[in-house]
């Protein structure tokens, strides 16, 4: 596997591995290769792997799910059994969680639900979100409340205001359609 010039490739976890897992060929979306995410990859053969794997577009050689780089995400999260890919996005502050169409309440089981919280609780307060997607539906979790905000396209921004309240801070979450530029920058502060 090569990485970009300049691109600091991620720190796998010891013991984790891929082996039977193509949950990501299913959920993630793939800018080079037009594949929505919620849909599987053409060049996928679930459960066993990618039939370009040498030749993979370089946003499928740069991913590795929030399961295989960080050691405080527990066992129970492996997506090819929580139905789940978590994709911390450092640079945009927020961890998506791409969720199965097949089980879309996957998410909002124990564990997973109060992890997710508690995550976008501490998130919330660095000026960061989780963002839950399943089937093309968005759902925003900030703090201790949750936005359903439907489709987001890459080129909306979802925009915030928030204001103190007897528990903590409560937020308004809005989308501005065709506001953003190239998803990048999806969230600001109004």
């Amino acid at each position: 596997m090569s990485d970009a010039p300049g691109q600091k490739r991620a720190a796998l976890v010891a013991g984790r591995s891929c082996d039977g897992c193509t949950l990501c060929c299913k959920l993630v979306p793939v800018q080079e290769l037009d594949k929505p995410g919620g849909t599987w990859c053409q060049h996928c053969e679930p459960g066993v792997g990618c039939r370009i794997y040498a030749d993979r577009p370089h946003g499928c050689q740069a991913f590795y799910c929030g399961w295989m780089i960080n050691s405080e995400v527990g066992p129970h999260w492996r997506p090819r059994d929580s139905r789940m890919v978590l994709n911390f996005q450092a640079e945009q502050n927020r961890t998506v969680v791409h969720v199965d169409p097949g089980r879309p309440d996957a998410w909002r089981k124990p564990p997973y639900r109060a992890a997710l919280q508690a995550v976008a609780t501490r998130m919330a307060e660095a000026g960061g979100y989780v963002l839950v997607v399943c089937g093309g539906q968005h759902t925003m979790l900030m703090g201790q409340q949750e936005f359903p905000l439907g489709r987001v396209l890459p080129i909306d921004t979802i925009v915030y205001t928030r204001r103190p309240g007897a528990a903590g801070w409560i937020y308004d979450v809005k989308v501005n359609p065709g506001a953003g530029s190239d998803g990048a920058d999806m969230l600001r502060m109004a």
